[in-house]
């Protein structure tokens, strides 16, 4: 199938992006880096749009990420010409501010030291990963995870400015149900996932966790000199299943525990 893509880059959340058609009707799809490669190899995958019968459209971005528009003639006659821009940020919503005069101590329960955090919060699922995996698999994964109906530990959803990493991780960890750990290269090499991988596999000992593995552009032969003992566990790799896929099993997998 004949298409054209657009590489966006990286995009902000709620940022828009405008899509000009000029001939034809078109099918116009906006995607994350993760269905964008499903796509391109022909395998199932999701996105923001669909026909486009007028021109310009606009599509708002769901979330912070690495994007892709593409435009095709799938099921459809003729040509068409595009053109494709993100458009400039809408300014924010002015608010009113605070009447307090003494904003240091007004605090909400959110903000409150993590040893002074009276309610523990507890999740379905703590997800393990490497920085560098976020754009391809991790992100997309908490989002669709999320989409079924999972509480999700994921960095980007917890993490505020000024908090501990150290306190955040042992705080998720202690509180999930279970451990996906997204193994790839890059995961391997990091002192942190190294040491998110230990506490998952101490509560998994102990009957208080299980582990999901997930591979990322891994071989078996490196996931072996590596941790032999997750190597013989049951996996899914993301060169054979998509994100949504992955996401669908591990919700079947947690609601049926």
């Amino acid at each position: 199938m004949k298409y054209n893509v657009y590489d966006l880059g990286n995009l902000k959340s709620g940022e828009r992006v405008q899509v000009t058609l000029s001939g034809n009707a078109a099918n116009v799809r906006l995607m994350d880096s993760s269905n964008y490669q499903s796509y391109k190899s022909g395998r199932r995958h999701t996105y923001y749009g669909g026909l486009a019968n007028k021109s310009p459209i606009t599509l708002q971005v769901p979330r912070s990420g690495h994007w892709y528009v593409t435009v095709d003639m799938q099921g459809l006659r003729g040509t068409v010409r595009t053109s494709v821009r993100v458009l400039p940020s809408p300014l924010p919503t002015y608010r009113e501010p605070s009447l307090s005069t003494v904003p240091s101590l007004v605090h909400k329960e959110d903000d409150l030291p993590y040893e002074y955090d009276h309610k523990t919060k507890s999740y379905d699922v703590f997800i393990s990963h490497a920085t560098e995996d976020k754009d391809d698999v991790v992100r997309p994964l908490a989002y669709a995870l999320q989409s079924e109906g999972l509480s999700v530990c994921y960095d980007e959803f917890e993490m505020k400015i000024g908090d501990s990493l150290r306190s955040k991780i042992d705080k998720g960890l202690a509180n999930s149900r279970f451990g996906v750990v997204v193994l790839s290269n890059d995961f391997i090499k990091k002192g942190w996932t190294n040491y998110e991988l230990d506490g998952i596999i101490t509560k998994s000992l102990t009957g208080e966790q299980i582990i999901l593995p997930i591979w990322h552009n891994i071989t078996k032969k490196e996931v072996i000199d590596f941790s032999p003992s997750l190597a013989d566990k049951l996996a899914r790799n993301t060169a054979a299943y998509t994100v949504e896929e992955i996401a669908s099993e591990i919700s079947e997998v947690i609601n049926n525990a």
